[in-house]
């Protein structure tokens, strides 16, 4: 706090005193601006199974550009759909990223599931979460999800998943792959940006069998036109 200097006037009388000025608080200094603490570093995020043998088993996944797990609700969902059960099922993940599809369908009793996949750090955490359930049904393969469907025997697959990146021109070759892939009694999973009307589905032999939409996604269960 500052002073102000004190000083004699002459007042009426010819008597001298000593006025007294008030002193004068100085204002407060403002307090210094915190500076934002630099933001953590991305790390993994997490996936979460649902059900079956590893249910609420928390699973770390490495997080890439584009990359999108299908949400708890929609998986939940497409399960319900299935029966939950799924042992003995052939199961092939066309595009797999995060392993949440595929890794599911395992833990519900699936007997084979391939999970596909291009990105070469993806398929290292594949493996990781492979090893780490010591789940001896599952397949990881770095490669083309398209291709994969093309190999695949005729009718050799009970569950197709496609669940490409939303901004790609892969939807169309997917399911007309899948559709050579998959059983006559079996199912397609298709995860996509919109919904796919039956005048799109029918030149494959698709039709909508089950759908959902959750926020930005358009969760389809389609089956082989009987």
């Amino acid at each position: 706090m500052s002073r102000s200097t004190l000083r004699p006037e002459s007042l009426p009388g010819g008597r001298l005193a000593r006025a007294a000025s008030a002193a004068v608080a100085a204002p407060a200094a403002k307090p210094a601006k915190k500076t934002a603490a630099p933001a953590a570093p991305k790390g993994s995020g997490e996936i979460r199974i649902i059900g079956g043998q590893w249910k609420r088993t928390r699973l770390p996944v490495a997080q890439r550009p584009g990359l999108r797990p299908t949400p708890d609700r929609v998986r939940e969902t497409l399960f319900n759909w299935l029966g939950q059960d799924l042992t003995g099922w052939r199961c092939l993940d066309a595009f797999a990223g995060t392993g949440a599809l595929g890794l599911e369908a395992a833990s519900r009793g699936a007997a084979a599931v391939q999970l596909v996949e291009s990105d070469p750090a993806l398929v290292v955490q594949l493996h990781t979460l492979q090893q780490r359930l010591k789940a001896t049904a599952v397949r990881v393969q770095r490669g083309d999800g398209i291709a994969a469907l093309k190999q695949a025997a005729p009718a050799s697959v009970d569950l197709v998943l496609i669940d490409p990146p939303f901004d790609s021109e892969l939807f169309a070759p997917a399911l007309q792959a899948a559709a050579r892939a998959v059983s006559t009694i079996g199912f397609i999973y298709l995860e996509a940006p919109r919904l796919w009307t039956e005048e799109e589905l029918a030149p494959n032999g698709l039709a909508l069998y089950r759908h959902l939409k959750a926020g930005a996604v358009h969760a389809h269960l389609l089956r082989l036109i009987a």
